[in-house]
């Protein structure tokens, strides 16, 4: 065999399996068709959020004079933005070149396909291994009569081409891609529009958790429109005009400039030659067991083409996962997955929401602080966000935590590590948080929980004295 371990993509999750294997004292390669780093690196993560950084610096110069400092209106260069930007990700997927040549790590540069099971075709050369780890990613979704051009239609990497701001954008889809984007334009000054097939923005969210975070956007200016569909789309003289439908039958039409089109990623499986070796696909993803093999036991998938949520932690954590069980190590996966969707105010979640709770049988209890009752938020300017936990009124387990908030991606970790380590929600509230902080909003939602918040009015609860 040529290698040990062969993996197929270096994206977040490929390039942790490969650097994990190699830590193991495995000869190791990694095949890349495109661009090293994946989308995250490339086209997703990283660059979105240097330019939701971008939109944030924005917004404070702007509301700067509310408390006393005065810039003026900040002058935008999209020229030097995008170079800004740029240079974020070279140092980035420069960096994941080095670790790779730190540890030994041979790149290979090309499309795979699978001959057999342990032999891979990467352009016009052979390879073969041992074990191979799939982790090929996922990619854009299209929907019918929008197919994406870049130029007036576009995708996710077509949004991050800072060449112009548009006048008017309308965002397809009310999850993570098309807010982010949405904050980002209309910092930049366009109107913004996002619909949203679904009942409210956020469909994994909590209802009252989404309301928080609509309520900033639409304070912002953002329109957003739920339980509603794009069905069509042409050119006219002033744009393109979008006929939209309501959940009830109700069409009418908007006219904008440019449409994005962020309605979720599906998993890049086809063209490997998985179907003779007897992997079957379901809707693109490759299924696979706790140790992240797939039927064929020397083949493992990782990330977005092995299954839901497509985000790029979880796949770096299934990487390491399974390169640790092809190196012979009794590694397996089970652990909580954060979600965070980083606009201003950001929205971060881990667990079940309340309605997942009570469908799994769970007796709920559920505690909520507002950060209008926070003296940190208020000393940073901000006025809305909420966290939220649910947890079983039977044994007082932490079930779920969502928030809407500065810095809700960062805490939602305090959150995951309670979930993991099995912490009630009595062990959160007895927990001394630094004050002022945002992080405090955790401490006191589990106080409220169990009717005993200092800086909200609380409901009765079974601790109560006098019960």
């Amino acid at each position: 065999m040529d290698y040990d371990i062969l993996v197929i993509g270096a994206g977040p999750g490929g390039y942790h399996a490969a650097i994990r294997a190699a830590q193991l004292g495995k000869k190791v390669a990694c095949v890349e068709k495109e661009y090293v780093g994946g989308v995250c690196l490339n086209v997703g993560c990283i660059p979105t959020k240097a330019l939701l950084h971008v939109a944030e610096g924005l917004r404070k110069a702007r509301q700067a004079a509310e408390f006393g400092v005065k810039f003026g209106e900040p002058e935008v260069d999209l020229t030097a933005i995008a170079k800004w930007k740029d240079d974020i990700v070279k140092k980035q997927t420069g960096g994941v070149k080095m670790l790779f040549k730190g540890n030994k790590v041979e790149l290979l540069k090309g499309e795979a396909t699978f001959k057999d099971s342990h032999t891979v075709q990467v352009g016009d050369k052979t390879v073969t291994a041992e074990k191979i780890i799939i982790a090929t990613g996922s990619e854009p979704m299209a929907i019918p009569g929008f197919e994406i051009d870049n130029q007036t239609i576009l995708d996710s990497t077509g949004a991050l081409r800072l060449t112009e701001v548009p006048k008017r954008l309308l965002c397809i889809g009310g999850s993570a891609i098309g807010l982010e984007f949405a904050d980002i334009y209309n910092a930049l000054g366009a109107e913004v529009t996002v619909v949203e097939l679904l009942a409210h923005i956020v469909p994994t969210a909590d209802e009252d958790v989404a309301k928080e975070l609509a309520k900033a956007l639409e304070q912002r200016g953002i329109k957003l429109r739920a339980n509603t569909k794009a069905i069509a789309q042409k050119k006219v003289a002033d744009g393109l005009e979008v006929a939209l439908e309501d959940s009830q039958g109700k069409q009418d039409k908007l006219i904008v400039d440019k449409i994005l089109v962020a309605v979720g990623r599906q998993p890049r499986s086809a063209g490997l030659g998985l179907k003779p070796l007897g992997i079957t696909v379901n809707r693109g993803f490759i299924p696979v067991n706790e140790h992240l093999q797939t039927t064929v036991p020397n083949i493992y998938a990782i990330g977005d083409v092995a299954r839901p949520p497509l985000l790029a932690h979880k796949a770096m954590k299934e990487g390491l996962v399974a390169a640790e069980h092809a190196a012979g190590l009794p590694s397996a996966y089970d652990t909580v997955v954060p979600g965070v969707i980083y606009t201003t105010p950001e929205f971060a979640s881990v667990g079940m929401t309340e309605k997942e709770a009570k469908e799994a049988g769970y007796e709920v209890s559920v505690g909520r602080f507002p950060l209008a009752a926070s003296g940190r938020a208020h000393t940073l300017g901000v006025a809305e966000g909420v966290v939220k936990v649910v947890g079983d009124a039977e044994t007082d387990l932490l079930l779920g935590f969502q928030m809407v908030g500065p810095g809700a991606g960062d805490i939602v970790a305090e959150a995951a590590l309670a979930l993991e380590m099995g912490a009630t929600l009595e062990d959160i509230a007895l927990t001394q948080h630094a004050h002022p902080t945002l992080a405090e909003a955790f401490m006191e939602a589990a106080e409220h929980a169990h009717g005993r918040a200092i800086h909200i009015a609380n409901r009765r609860s079974r601790y109560h004295l006098d019960k």
